[in-house]
């Protein structure tokens, strides 16, 4: 395949009916094809998937499957899949999704899911320790609340779930998460806890991250100055691919758990980074949630492209941001449960896709990832759907929801889902001049009053969404869920041909970061550097 999508000629077909598509219309397309629903949806496994509201003909859909295969897709889901090294600035396999196989995956001649397992294990006899009570701290007392410090995906992935399953959680242990390296955030957590019923958990993978490292020396401080030096140890576990490191921390065998460098941070909860997750609602909970993501990798592996959910999502995504201009793309859980979920995928596809990079080393020729945000209905309706019905710029959005709730107030949930179904209408249909005049001549306004009002009531439409109907949010659907998310974003860099699997681009803050510190903490004379950040370093120097 060229190292130029752009060159390819499904590329440019898609180009030319950009200039068709320019004008569909979703009112006609709907009135013209009665099983559009039925046709442009697909169900996974008690998920379903309609992306009937895209600005999209079977024309489109074919061209876009053609780009798919020119660049190759199914053959890099297979090597996805069979654990090759296609993180290729890092020579490492992103095998995340052994992390969830029942089935051998080999990598360098060792079965890895074999390692999983002894990890999961693992994992089981801990929680069962502090569940019973017969792992205790310093001071002989049973751990009554947990505080994962980690940052990125080792912190993002384990509070989105823990948050997500809220229904399912144990009384106890309770759990609570610390990433900021702000100290406001451990500060804010630790007053609310005793120093003798607190176990930590430290998540790094490199066992490097400054800002986890600070939080952590602070918290096994809190614990020294409460207890002593020599119980601190006892409040403390480590997940990490570093053990080393850990262990010069202080932490013991029987409280560390590794994963490996094939596990990348932001698609890591599968791992033992989940323990905090599995503390908070149970290993077969935990199990539940991986099933759901085992089922969703059975799909994207097998299902043709055509009815294959993730890349169906994955080539829209690219039909708007390459074809369209669509810079942004919103992401509208209608459930409150699900509201850490932008924020969780901010970082799953920005990270993951926001590169300027080809695989080749060569600067990129399309736009890559669009910027993701949202924020949970109906809250966002109130904040910012303004600029998706009548902004100037397309945004489409993934608007997600769940068939049943876990709250005994029925009517919230009925009109949750009507506001859900209202706005994907409103969007997709918008209101037409001559509708907007109808409802303006029933008010009782006069001609000059219709006139000054109407234009500022038309809603164009024609803005896409893409609406994800779950069952209910259990274990099981969210795994899928999240598995779903992961498989797209995989999808859309096999089309920009960028590594979705590093991420330099975090590491020039963190180096000048480490630079910057001695000035900050003493008197040394400023380095040299550029006028601005040098007078910001002066200010703060003389304020402090």
């Amino acid at each position: 395949m060229t190292d130029s999508p752009g060159v390819l000629s499904a590329w440019q077909a898609l180009h030319d009916h950009h200039r068709l598509a320019a004008g569909f219309n979703l009112r006609e397309l709907f009135a013209a094809e009665p099983g559009r629903f039925e046709r442009f949806s697909v169900p996974c496994g008690d998920i379903l998937f309609d992306y009937s509201k895209h600005l999209a003909t079977d024309d489109t859909l074919r061209l876009l499957l053609v780009l798919a295969r020119q660049c190759a897709l199914p053959e890099w889901i297979e090597r996805l899949f069979r654990g090759e090294r296609i993180n290729t600035t890092e020579n490492r396999a992103a095998l995340h999704t052994a992390l969830r196989s029942r089935e051998p995956v080999t990598l360098d001649g060792r079965n890895v899911v074999a390692d999983v397992e002894n990890m999961r294990a693992a994992m089981r006899r801990f929680c069962a320790e502090v569940w019973s009570g017969t792992r205790r701290g310093g001071s002989d007392r049973a751990f009554s609340d947990v505080v994962n410090i980690g940052i990125g995906g080792s912190d993002l992935g384990p509070a989105f779930v823990c948050e997500a399953l809220a229904p399912y959680a144990r009384v106890q242990p309770r759990l609570h998460f610390v990433s900021n390296v702000d100290g406001a955030h451990l500060a804010g957590v630790l007053q609310e806890l005793a120093p003798e019923t607190t176990l930590f958990i430290v998540a790094s993978k490199t066992f490097t991250t400054q800002e986890t490292l600070a939080n952590a020396r602070m918290a096994r401080a809190w614990i020294a100055a409460a207890l002593g030096d020599s119980a601190a140890g006892r409040h403390f576990a480590a997940v990490t691919a570093n053990p080393a490191a850990a262990r010069e921390f202080g932490i013991g065998a029987e409280a560390l758990f590794e994963f490996w460098d094939w596990v990348g941070g932001r698609f890591s909860l599968w791992s033992a980074v989940g323990l905090p997750i599995a503390l908070a609602v149970g290993m077969e909970h935990f199990d539940e949630l991986l099933s759901g993501a085992r089922e969703m990798d059975q799909h994207f592996r097998s299902t043709p492209l055509g009815r294959n959910a993730p890349v169906l999502a994955g080539l829209l995504g690219v039909w708007y941001n390459n074809f369209f201009g669509a810079a942004a793309h919103a992401v509208l859980p209608y459930d409150q449960r699900l509201r850490r979920l932008p924020e969780y995928l901010q970082q799953l596809e920005m990270e993951s896709n926001g590169k300027r990079i080809a695989r080749d080393g060569t600067p990129v020729t399309r736009a890559t990832a669009p910027v993701i945000f949202g924020a949970p209905g109906t809250n966002g309706q109130h904040a910012f759907y303004q600029l998706l019905h009548q902004g100037t710029r397309i945004v489409p959005a993934d608007f997600i929801a769940c068939c049943r709730s876990h709250h005994e107030f029925p009517r919230h949930h009925a009109m949750l889902l009507a506001n859900f179904f209202a706005q994907t209408q409103a969007l997709a249909m918008g209101k037409t001049a001559t509708e907007v005049e109808v409802d303006l001549k029933a008010q009782g306004l006069d001609r000059a009053q219709i006139a000054r009002a109407l234009p500022h009531r038309v809603f164009p439409g024609d803005r896409p969404t893409t609406s994800i109907l779950l069952p209910t949010l259990d274990p099981r659907a969210l795994g899928a869920l999240i598995a779903f998310y992961e498989h797209k974003t995989f999808v859309q860099s096999v089309m920009w041909n960028i590594n979705a699997f590093d991420q330099w681009g975090v590491e020039l803050g963190k180096e000048l970061a480490g630079r910057l510190l001695p000035e900050l903490e003493g008197d040394l004379p400023a380095a040299p550097r550029d006028a601005s950040t040098n007078g910001l370093i002066a200010h703060f120097r003389k304020h402090r």
